[in-house]
């Protein structure tokens, strides 16, 4: 769930999700592990440095993760997002679509809100 939210913010942020990726291996799936590896690195070569197919410069990267960053930190935030693990958990189904739907339904507007306001509070003189 976790990473869906950070995808979710990666996005707002203007940073392409795809630069982020959670999978899991067992020690006992070696070549499980080389291909995922191999398969996040080569999909990170592809987009390029961070920027590059954002279209965003140095100085704005900062500035995007800075707000992104200062958005996970927002109590009201990991407040939604501890409920929102809490429910997921009574439902004990942890399938995408699921909660996709939970992330929507419950987190997307706070995380819009959080940033826009980080944003405006950043762009201020």
């Amino acid at each position: 769930m976790t990473a869906h939210v950070t995808k979710k913010i990666l996005t707002r942020a203007g940073i392409d999700s795809e630069r982020l990726a959670l999978n899991w291996a067992s020690a006992a799936e070696a070549p499980l592990y080389v291909e995922l590896i191999t398969g996040f690195t080569n999909r990170i070569k592809d987009l390029g440095p961070l920027g590059s197919i954002e279209g965003l410069a140095r100085d704005e990267i900062k500035s995007k993760l800075s707000v992104a960053l200062a958005a996970v930190e927002n109590v009201k935030l990991r407040v939604q997002i501890a409920k929102l693990a809490q429910g997921m958990r009574k439902l004990n189904d942890y399938s995408p679509e699921p909660v996709e739907a939970e992330i929507s339904k419950k987190v997307n507007d706070i995380i819009l809100k959080v940033m826009d306001k980080q944003e405006n509070i950043r762009s201020e003189p």
